[in-house]
Order: C-alpha cells, then sequence, then structure tokens
C-alpha cells in the first residue's frame, strides 16, 4: 500500500464503490472528463479509481446520499442507546419491586444479568456459527433501522457499499459487533446506577427461598458467584447472613448493606465489564479496518477501468509528418503549438474553423497559448488533458457562425470551460452570418453571459488583452 493511500479517508473508497454498485445496477455514467482528471494522478490504480470517483461525484447524487445514510445511521444509534438506558432503568426498579416485598436476590440476579449471558454466549458461538450476513441480534435491528432513513433508487447502495468494504477488510462483523456491546453496556451500567442510587435513597429486605435446597447450599452458591467480584473490591457476605436471609428471620442493617453490594459487584463484574471489554476489542478491530479500507480490485468493475485510468500506451506526439497536400494552414498551426505547456496561461483554439479564415484571425500576445484547431478527436483530448493538468486562465474558443451549432460542438464547449477561469466564444466570421443569432441564442441557453459572447475581432483582441495586462 502506497503513502497515498493511507491519506484517503474512508468516504472516498465508500464513494468508489457506490458507485461501482451503482453502475453494476444502472450501467456506466459518462466519465469521459472524471477519467482525465483521474490520468493526472498518481500511477496507482486504485487512487485512480478513488480520483475518477471524486470527479464523478458531481453528477450523481450518492454524495449526498452517503451522508444522509451516515447522519440516519447515527440517529438510529443514539435511539437505540436511549431506549437501551430506559430499559436499563426500567429492569433495575422492576427487580427491585417497590420495597413493600422482600427481594428474592436470585431471581434479581436473573432479571439484571439472565438475558445479557444468553446473548452474550450466543455472540461468542457466532465466531463459530457464522450468519449469512455476518450480522445477528442488536447489529442487526440497527441495520434495519438505519435502511429505514434511507430513500430513493440508489439510496440502498450506499450501506452495501460501506459493508462491503467492511467486509473485505474484516471490520464488518466488529461493527455490529460494536454496536451490540454498545446498547448492552448502556443499559447494564444504567441498570446499575440506578441498583446505586435506589438501594442509596430505600430500604430493601434480601432473602433467599427454597423448598428442597440447604442453607449451605446457597451459601456455596453465593460465594462463587461472588468471588470474581470481591477481587475487584466488592465484599462476599457473611455466612451465618446468607443462613439467615430465608425470610424467617429479622437482619440487621448490615445483612442488607452486604447483600446490596454483592447484588452491584455481579451486576458490574459479569455485566458491564465484559460488555465494556468486548465493546472496546470490536472497535478497536473496526477502527483499523475503516482507516485502512481497500478496493477489491478484481470485480468486474473495477478491473473493467484499468485500461482506461492506466493505459498500457499513450500518444505522444506525431510520429510522422502528414500528407502536406491534406494539411491546412491552421492545421499545420496546430500541430506546432499543440503540445506546449500551457501553463494557466490565456488559451485560444479553434473548432471547425474552415481554412478559408487566417489563423490566427487577430495578433496574440506572447501570453497568450495558441491552442489550435480542435478538429480531431486526439487534438481534442490531448487539449482537454492539457487544461485538466494546468486550467487557463482565461479561454477563448473560436466556433464558425456560418454552421448550425449543434449538441457536439455545445459539450466540448462545455467540457473545455469546466477548465478555465472564465470562457469567450468568438463567433467567426466578423462579417454577418445567417446563423450567428442561433449561435447567441443557443449559447445563451446553456448559460453563457452575454459578454462571454465576442463578434467583433477587435472586441476578441481587447478580451486577451485584458487578461494579459492582468498577467
Amino acid at each position: 500500500m502506497t503513502p497515498t493511500q493511507h491519506q484517503a479517508p474512508l468516504r472516498d473508497y465508500w464513494l468508489a464503490e457506490a458507485i461501482r454498485l451503482r453502475e453494476a445496477h444502472w450501467g456506466p455514467l459518462a466519465d469521459a472528463d472524471a477519467v482525465r482528471a483521474a490520468r493526472q494522478g498518481p500511477d496507482d490504480f486504485e487512487q485512480r479509481i478513488l480520483l475518477r470517483a471524486q470527479a464523478l461525484a458531481v453528477v450523481t447524487p450518492l454524495p449526498r446520499m452517503i451522508e444522509r445514510w451516515r447522519q440516519g445511521a447515527l440517529a438510529a444509534l443514539t435511539g437505540l442507546l436511549l431506549l437501551a438506558a430506559m430499559t436499563g432503568a426500567l429492569t433495575a426498579l422492576g427487580a427491585l419491586g417497590d420495597g413493600t416485598r422482600a427481594v428474592n436476590i436470585l431471581w434479581a440476579l436473573g432479571a439484571l444479568l439472565g438475558l445479557h449471558v444468553v446473548m452474550g454466549v450466543l455472540w461468542l458461538l457466532s465466531f463459530f456459527i457464522r450468519a449469512p450476513d455476518g450480522a445477528g441480534g442488536l447489529g442487526r435491528v440497527w441495520l434495519w433501522l438505519s435502511r429505514k432513513f434511507a430513500r430513493g433508487p440508489d439510496a440502498a447502495l450506499v450501506p452495501h457499499a460501506l459493508f462491503n468494504l467492511l467486509a473485505q477488510r474484516g471490520a464488518l462483523r466488529a461493527l455490529l459487533g460494536a454496536v451490540t456491546h454498545a446498547i448492552w453496556f448502556t443499559a447494564l451500567t444504567v441498570a446499575l446506577i440506578t441498583l446505586l442510587v435506589v438501594l442509596s435513597t430505600a430500604s430493601y429486605r434480601f432473602i433467599w427461598a427454597t423448598t428442597l435446597l440447604a442453607p449451605d447450599t446457597f451459601v456455596a452458591l453465593t460465594r462463587a458467584i461472588g468471588w470474581l467480584p470481591a477481587q475487584f473490591g466488592f465484599n462476599l457476605p457473611d455466612a451465618a447472613f446468607v443462613r439467615a436471609s430465608d425470610g424467617t428471620q429479622a437482619l440487621p442493617v448490615e445483612a442488607q448493606i452486604q447483600w446490596s453490594i454483592w447484588l452491584m459487584g455481579t451486576v458490574a463484574v459479569y455485566g458491564v465489564l465484559p460488555r465494556l471489554l468486548a465493546l472496546v476489542g470490536c472497535a478497536f478491530v473496526a477502527l483499523r479496518g475503516m482507516r485502512r479500507p481497500a478496493l477489491d480490485l478484481t470485480l468486474p468493475g473495477y478491473a473493467g477501468l484499468h485500461d482506461k485510468l492506466l493505459p498500457r500506451t499513450e500518444t505522444i506526439g506525431i510520429d510522422r509528418p502528414a500528407d502536406a497536400a491534406a494539411v491546412t494552414p491552421i492545421a499545420a498551426h496546430t500541430a506546432a503549438h499543440r503540445t506546449a505547456d500551457l501553463g494557466g496561461r490565456a488559451v485560444i483554439v479553434a473548432l471547425e474553423v474552415p481554412a478559408d479564415i487566417a489563423w490566427p484571425p487577430v495578433p496574440l500576445p506572447t501570453a497568450v497559448h495558441d491552442g489550435g484547431a480542435l478538429d480531431t478527436r486526439q487534438d481534442r483530448n490531448r487539449m482537454l488533458d492539457a487544461l485538466a493538468r494546468t486550467p487557463a486562465a482565461r479561454l477563448l474558443i473560436a466556433c464558425d457562425a456560418r454552421q448550425t451549432p449543434d449538441r457536439g460542438t455545445l459539450s466540448l464547449i462545455a467540457s473545455l470551460a469546466k477548465h478555465a477561469a472564465h470562457t469567450a466564444v468568438w463567433l467567426l466570421p466578423s462579417e454577418a452570418a445567417p446563423r450567428r443569432q442561433a449561435w447567441v441564442d443557443t449559447l445563451r441557453d446553456a448559460g453563457l453571459d452575454g459578454q462571454a459572447i465576442v463578434v467583433d475581432a477587435s472586441d476578441a483582441a481587447r478580451w486577451l488583452e485584458t487578461e494579459h495586462a492582468d498577467a
């Protein structure tokens, strides 16, 4: 993994995977400009995929959906944590009762920890018996709720893309485990706090009740359960108090205090502590996987981009002189200047300007780069690549106003304008042309400012000289 890969955040990988899924479902996106921008990046296939995804982000709703799903998932988790806190408090209150009756210590312990122990054992067993999607229990509930916040035809792709990434790094199970343990940790912590508050402000009697078992059985059971909490400072109840807690004898306050400490100790050590350790462990694994995401480059959606983003051969210029009879003056001028470095200067180019128009039509300042005619696909791609590397401060596009404006020309003008701070269109020739007004109307409908539509050569020269003066 290269250093730049470490710097890319999870969101960039998430967006790239979401775009792959979107293209797999609905077909490829128009990515000519995105591919061009990506090929200006490092010679690393994965990094170029990420750059392509960032360039495509402006033409898809996926970035907004990612943010909306992230907020929805956070809201769902917050709601589950609040519900867990309420459940924990009610469980503790239900285990203790209203104080009018004695509390059966074993029943109270079962109410507080019984379901937690069962679910904890099932979670451990899930490492040996894996669920199909790696999710289970409360993690599955969180996924279901988070999907309820996603709307739109592509909304389901967003969580799917994230879980694909996490699964590749082995972090999906850890993330879902962290959510599950966070909910349980919240419930048990609130239950413990509720026990502390209620036992500190109200009087309760603790007993055990049995028909078959002897008192010494409860002494042994109490010591077995309380041994581990005792290692953390939660003292065991006195054996005499345990034997006397059969509900037939009145016990001193000290006995009730010892039972209270024993009950809170078992909840803390067997409930809160295991969930805290599991939460920290799962969160560590999940965060480590999120900090080091990776794309599965063997998938068809990525493998098919290899030749586009890392072409095996690239055009490096003219390999032989063209037929002299077929070279027009503007084409020859283009061949001499099209490989120059733009360097952020002002640029003038021609789109389908015929040979009867002298080129350049006006004297150009030395600071202005003459891009010549963009009549072939290679010339257009070469200019777009150059502008992608170093955007122009100003771009003047000369067009033949005697021709009818078509979608292809307008699309090329829009693509070129993306790489310039200011763009103007020069309608040639200067004398009246029957389709000039159609050009003006079409360009204005496309969003070009009327002041950026140049007709006279003097206006074109002034527009370029203004940039030259600014430089």
